[in-house]
């Protein structure tokens, strides 16, 4: 009776101790999980790291220091008639023209695109078709006129301050002005009223001689 009371006291000790613990829900599981995901997401720091620098692409407390580039300022010096190894002429120069073999006085000036030379006389005749100019050049040292007969090269349209354009006709001649010779176009004009008979333009001194206009009759 004894043993049987006391086997029926343990198989309700049992039954009281299964009743206490309780199986796990899925709920309870999945909380759990959750949690645990949560827990493992990585947590964002209090300071932000700084941004990447743009230049060397490394982080910003690893920039070099910026330099500073002398720069080298080089002048160049414009070239001299020596070294470029032309006369210098002056104002006012002695030219050789041929034809008609005469030396004359001239005045140089870089503003004019032409030379010219005083003429008299000018006419234009045509012959077998090729048009000739008649011109008479007074010789400066003697007075005596000499004149030519030349081919015309072209002409050109003068406009003038007061009246109607004049036009003038151009032949070649053969001019020298020191150790320049050159076989130029020259404009027939009427210099009667000009102290020099002879005006020597950009036709002749370009890339053959430097002007000086303080010097006279430099060149021999």
């Amino acid at each position: 009776m004894r043993v049987g009371l006391l086997v029926s006291i343990v198989g309700l000790l049992v039954l009281a101790g299964c009743a206490q613990v309780q199986p796990q829900s899925e709920s309870s599981t999945s909380v759990v999980d959750e949690q645990s995901k949560v827990d493992a997401t990585p947590v964002e720091p209090l300071c932000p790291a700084p941004p990447p620098c743009p230049v060397c692409k490394m982080p910003a407390v690893m920039c070099p220091e910026p330099k500073v580039v002398e720069k080298v300022v080089v002048k160049t010096v414009p070239a001299t008639a020596g070294e470029l190894n032309l006369p210098i002429i002056g104002e006012i120069e002695y030219v050789f023209v041929d034809p008609p073999g005469i030396k004359m006085e001239a005045r140089v000036d870089s503003g004019a695109e032409t030379s010219s030379i005083h003429a008299e006389n000018i006419q234009m005749i045509e012959r077998d078709g090729i048009r000739f100019v008649r011109f008479v050049i007074p010789d400066p040292n003697t007075g005596k006129a000499i004149s030519l007969e030349q081919k015309l090269a072209r002409t050109v349209l003068i406009k003038r301050k007061v009246g109607e354009p004049e036009r003038r006709y151009v032949v070649k001649l053969w001019i020298t002005m020191g150790e320049i010779k050159e076989n130029i176009e020259v404009t027939l004009s009427d210099r009667e009223d000009f102290e020099f008979s002879f005006l020597i333009g950009r036709n002749l001194l370009t890339d053959t001689a430097i002007i000086d206009v303080s010097r006279k009759h430099t060149l021999k």
